[in-house]
């Protein structure tokens, strides 16, 4: 087994500036190379307290803003455009940076694009979408995908 620092929030293991121990092959091979992960030194609780500092300053700063933000999210549909084929299917897919993207432009305010889980959408019309914007506070946005032709 491995003890590595977690550099960004990897599902199901931990966030950034988490000590976890994972087998060796994960770490070596996945975890250290994609940069999720750092292999744990002795001087390491240093960068664990770095790590951890700059994951709280991009946190939101209180229960109650998040609170607000969440209000704002579900409160309007989100639209976003992509090009589309013959009976409003999607070229390609939508990526929580779209969605995030598509948040920013109309003024809702900033959301992280790690932060946003989006369904498999394969065509037009209204999807929910879940973002995660603190402990225990997630919206369920609408997504509202239109046709750009």
């Amino acid at each position: 087994m491995a003890k590595v620092i977690l550099t960004n929030e990897v599902q199901g293991l931990g966030s950034a500036g988490d000590v976890v121990e994972v087998r060796n092959g994960y770490a070596r091979n996945y975890l250290v190379p994609q940069g999720f992960a750092v292999m744990w030194t002795r001087g390491g609780e240093a960068q664990v307290e770095q790590i951890r500092k700059a994951r709280a300053a991009r946190a939101l700063a209180s229960v109650e803003e998040a609170q607000a933000l969440k209000a704002k999210l579900e409160a309007d549909k989100i639209k976003l455009q992509v090009k589309t084929g013959t009976g409003g299917r999607l070229f390609g897919s939508i990526r929580p940076a779209h969605v995030a993207q598509a948040v920013a432009e109309q003024g809702l305010g900033e959301v992280d694009k790690r932060k946003i889980t989006v369904p498999s959408i394969k065509s037009t019309g209204d999807h929910k979408v879940t973002v995660h914007l603190h402990e225990g506070v997630d919206a369920t946005v609408v997504l509202q995908v239109i046709s750009a032709r």
